[in-house]
């Protein structure tokens, strides 16, 4: 093919450039060597010969002296980088960079999918003042001659590119495959269901990818039935986005029939009768009182905060995006939950992120994995970048996450996405009225993202990569952010009713939902588009993201419309919510959907689930002997193992410091490197009113009792607001279950089961929910070599965020110790709870008991440990959570850079003395509600009398010694009444160089 062929965006005869970009001669190709490192895992030589290089296809009006120019002062660094400009398929851009390296492999975005680094390039060229028609990116491989094409496909399909969203091309570049799109053709679309039987109606929703069941469809059916007509496509669409699970929730929000050991109930919304229900019966006992202000009725939940502002707080998840392609999936989770406090209220200003990861072991061997499975090293690099990326440039700090690892996320990795806004409390509400204009403001409508709310309520395949590619969105944050600051001005001057986020469904859900209790016509063709080629119904339910609806008077759009184009954001009349109770769609003045909103949002039937739980049999735990006594090894063990290690790595690659406000960061202590138990925010600089972000989570629980592993996780997202200075009486939380395939009864009774002890406890302690969100079918089915379907589904796994408030951040407290001499006290007792412990992990035991949640103990607990904080009694605090009383130690002399010694035998405990496992679940049990507290000796009279009466003790001290020291029982155990720590007579059970744990500690993820 010609080296001048262009690609079909434009102008025909316009210039095609090819700017090549590899590492200056003397300088590494890190690309090369993180492919180096993992085609290791194929079974490839670690010395493979390889060079890289990234860069861009130019097109436009631009010569030779423009095109260097560019590639000099635009696109590379002369310092450390080199570039080759050419024409494509030109010599010089053919001639490999070596002469070992000479099969070349082009990796480019798939026609269709978002391409960022082009778009703000295009406009950068303009900025230079050259014209431009299209640019688009691509990363470039060279490999060695001797590398077999098996060999050869094999770091394609693993390493170099993602099917879901990426082309690979071997060899030059046949342009005819790089277009974007053509003219579109209208022409109306029907689907023929009227006449279809049950089998057919299934294979349509299935092969439609509406992921409907059959009672759904054949709902849809006698609607149409009764109508006289069969559906337009883009009817079938609008009902399958509102009715997916991902926008309805119509599983949890269904009816369930519940049976488990006590009997059972019958709920007509499972959660509006649990977690909702709590929050109501919350609200009634404050009254006056009460400082929730919005709840499960916008985009997120708002609280008051103070007399002039409200905080907004909203968690998501992007799993089943995020399973297929890591980096796109996790930018727009992101950004996506940024959205939704945008689109709340009338608006609010994103001020914190916060990111809760479940992946399963990167170190697991490339043989094991299933067909279609994508490496889970792969998909945390891709993952922890997507996430940095969208924050970093939206200028939001990250300032509170979570890391669990566990097998069974291999084909469902779980992405927890949160965000918390502010909003003037006079901004927090909104009410599309009739007749006001339908308004798009943000990045233009693409591909991108078809079928994602549908897609996302299905269970994903071997297939899925290649069948629902489409459903993965690509984010532009930079769009995003000139979409957030033109938005909050608009919103201070009044020029809109109300604004939502187009996130699930696209401008389906979005208009859909706005316009549910007025009407709504919308214009599809005026929506503006990314390229040529969409048809009316693509356009209508693409996810492409950035994008946000406004109900926008009349009178306010000049104003508002200049606004925009004065900051370079795109607003577009699409449509007007017009009072008739119908959704009305319109392509080139043809009418193409016409639905009641009544049968959108009232019309899907009614389904009673079944639901059964029976928690298994309690079994012993089978303690490993320990004939020395010294558990030193499993404490490193432990502390070096991937749940508990450092997540340093991930940490380090946020930013936690714009925007100023930051009081309490993830990393904390002398040498900034300390787990902290939440991060702090001091909203308003001209006031010491702060906000504390944290998260409870423990799937291992769940293999237990999922009630259990719920209340657990309610309690640690209390206790790491506590620990950090939170007052409990003014702590609000979050749900976010993520489950498998809830059409098991048992699955779905696991999940109602946890939904239950939400409600009790949340009633108990006065913690509403305000928002939450839930993501099912989070299951991945393939063929095994034998031709035998298999099933990997993840485990029950329950996210609780807790947004607490401070009356003044000098009084919050960190997790890392202070001063040598300072006494250790252990608040809160320890009982016989190794199961599902991370001492069980690294033996790998089943069996014992779960940790279970002393609810009115664990209030007290909170209320009096608060109180003593608030009194500057206490120098640090750390929960004692994972690895228990030994790991939470070891954590804060680390962070501290103190050692400390400890006293099994004045530990506050609920024991049997004889119990031949006391000393290790001692040191290792995982009960709830426990502190360790670090308090200036001086202070200890005052700090016990505020936990005079609940179980604590002082246990230790602070020392300078370099060494984290346990000394154990003698052999009669003595009761916690000693007024000073001392058991001369008694061994140590465990003594440990700290700078040995930090190796330890740091290792696992030092990437």
């Amino acid at each position: 093919m010609p080296w001048n062929t262009c690609f079909r965006w434009g102008n025909k005869h316009a210039m095609l450039w090819e700017v090549d970009i590899y590492p200056a001669s003397g300088h590494a190709d890190p690309e090369a060597a993180r492919i180096r490192a993992d085609a290791a895992a194929f079974g490839l030589s670690a010395d493979l010969p390889l060079h890289t290089a990234r860069g861009f296809l130019i097109q436009g009006d631009l010569d030779r002296s423009a095109i260097d120019r560019l590639g000099r002062e635009l696109l590379a660094d002369d310092i450390v980088q080199r570039t080759i400009i050419g024409p494509p398929n030109a010599p010089e851009i053919q001639q490999p960079p070596h002469a070992d390296t000479p099969q070349l492999v082009y990796v480019l975005p798939k026609p269709g999918v978002m391409d960022p680094v082009a778009q703000s390039t295009l406009a950068a060229i303009a900025d230079f003042g050259y014209q431009a028609e299209a640019v688009r990116t691509f990363r470039k491989y060279w490999f060695a001659a001797d590398l077999s094409a098996a060999q050869l496909r094999l770091l394609c399909q693993k390493l170099l590119a993602n099917d879901a969203i990426e082309q690979v091309i071997i060899g030059p570049l046949p342009f005819a495959q790089l277009e974007l799109g053509s003219p579109y053709t209208f022409q109306l679309q029907t689907v023929s269901l009227r006449d279809l039987d049950d089998n057919a109606l299934s294979k349509l929703s299935k092969q439609g990818q509406l992921y409907l069941s059959l009672a759904e469809m054949q709902t849809i059916q006698r609607h149409f039935r009764e109508l006289g007509r069969e559906p337009t496509d883009i009817e079938l669409e609008t009902v399958a986005q509102t009715w997916s699970e991902h926008c309805s929730h119509k599983t949890l929000a269904g009816r369930i029939h519940y049976v488990d050991e006590h009997g059972e109930q019958q709920f007509q919304n499972m959660l509006k009768e649990t977690i909702f229900a709590a929050t109501v019966e919350i609200r009634k006992r404050l009254g006056a009182d009460d400082w929730c202000v919005s709840v499960f009725k916008d985009n997120a939940g708002i609280v008051k905060f103070d007399d002039e502002y409200n905080v907004v707080f909203k968690v998501e998840t992007h799993n089943h995006p995020s399973a297929l392609e890591p980096y796109g999936g996790a930018n727009t989770g992101l950004g996506g939950v940024i959205r939704d406090p945008l689109g709340t209220g009338m608006g609010a200003k994103p001020i914190a992120n916060t990111d809760i990861f479940c992946f399963a072991p990167p170190d697991i061997p490339a043989a094991d994995l299933p067909p279609g499975v994508l490496h889970p090293k792969r998909v945390m690099r891709g993952v922890v970048s997507g996430v940095r990326d969208y924050g970093n440039r939206m200028g939001i700090p990250t300032v509170n996450g979570a890391v669990y690892f566990d097998r069974r996320y291999l084909g469902n990795p779980l992405v927890y996405c949160g965000n918390v806004g502010i909003i003037p409390c006079d901004k927090s509400d909104k009410q599309p009225l009739p007749h006001d204009y339908i308004v798009a403001v943000g990045g233009r409508t693409g591909r991108d993202g078809i079928h994602g709310a549908t897609f996302s309520s299905a269970e994903l395949t071997q297939e899925s990569e290649s069948l629902s590619g489409g459903a993965v969105q690509i984010g532009n944050a930079i769009t995003e952010k000139m979409v957030l600051d033109v938005l909050l001005a608009a919103r201070d001057q009044g020029l809109y009713h109300a604004i939502t986020d187009c996130g699930a469904g696209g401008f389906s859900s979005a208009v859909g939902e706005m316009g549910e209790e007025i009407g709504a016509e919308v214009w599809l063709d005026r929506c503006p588009l990314k390229y040529e080629g969409l048809s009316y119904t693509e356009i209508w339910i693409s996810e492409a993201q950035e994008r946000m609806i406004l109900a926008v008077p009349p009178e306010k759009w000049d104003e508002l419309s200049a606004l925009c184009a004065a900051e370079g954001v795109e607003a577009t009349v699409i449509g007007t919510f017009a009072p008739t109770g119908r959704l009305v769609l319109k392509y080139r003045d043809e009418q193409v959907g016409d639905l009641p909103m009544s049968f959108l949002h009232d019309g899907r039937p009614p389904v009673i689930r079944e639901a059964v739980y029976q928690p298994p049999p309690e079994t012993p735990l089978p303690i490993p002997e320990n004939r020395d006594e010294n558990y030193t090894a499993d404490l490193r063990a432990m502390i070096g193992s991937l749940n508990v290690c450092s997540k340093e790595w991930i940490i380090r690659q946020y930013d936690h410091e714009v925007q100023g406000g930051s009081v309490v960061k993830p990393l904390v202590g002398v040498a900034n490197d300390g787990p902290s138990d939440g991060g702090v925010l001091r909203r308003r600089l001209n006031s010491r009113r702060g906000l504390v972000l944290s998260c409870g989570m423990n799937p291992h629980y769940g293999d237990y009792d999922t009630y259990h592993m719920a209340a657990s996780a309610m309690d640690e997202a209390l206790r790491n607001c506590v620990a950090l200075g939170a007052d409990p009486r003014r702590v609000a939380v979050l749900d976010n279950f993520c489950w498998g395939n809830t059409e098991r009864p048992e699955t779905l009774g696991s999940l109602v089961r946890a939904a239950l002890a939400c409600r009790e406890i949340a009633v108990a302690w006065g913690t509403p929910f305000i928002s939450g969100k839930d993501s099912l079918n989070n299951e991945f089915s393939y063929l095994d070599p034998s031709g035998k379907r298999q099933t990997i589904a993840i485990p029950p796994s329950l996210l609780i965020s807790a947004l607490g408030q401070v009356a003044d951040v000098s009084r919050c407290v960190t997790m890392d110790l202070k001063q040598s001499g300072n006494f250790l006290y252990q608040v809160g007792p320890t009982s016989a709870e190794l199961g599902g412990s991370h001492f069980s992990l690294i033996h790998g035991l089943r069996g014992g008991s779960v940790p279970r949640v002393n609810i009115e103990r664990a209030h007290r607990t909170f209320l009096a440990l608060h109180a003593a904080i608030q009194a500057g009694l206490v120098r640090s605090c750390h929960d004692l959570s994972e690895g228990g009383l030994a790991v939470a130690a070891a954590e804060m002399c680390l962070a501290g850079g103190l050692g400390a010694r400890l006293f099994l035998n004045q530990v506050p405990h609920i024991l049997s003395p004889a119990d031949p496992s006391l000393v290790p679940t001692l040191l290792f049990s995982e009960s709830n509600s426990r502190f360790l507290c670090e308090v200036p000796a001086e202070h200890s009279s005052s700090f016990e009398h505020h936990l005079s009466t609940l179980p604590h003790h002082l246990i230790g001290e602070v020392v300078d010694s370099g060494l984290l020291q346990i000394v154990g029982l003698p052999h009669a155990p003595s009761s916690p009444t000693a007024d000073t720590p001392s058991s001369p007579t008694a061994p140590l059970v465990l003594e440990a160089r700290l700078s040995a744990l930090k190796h330890a500690w740091q290792s696992p993820l030092r990437w």
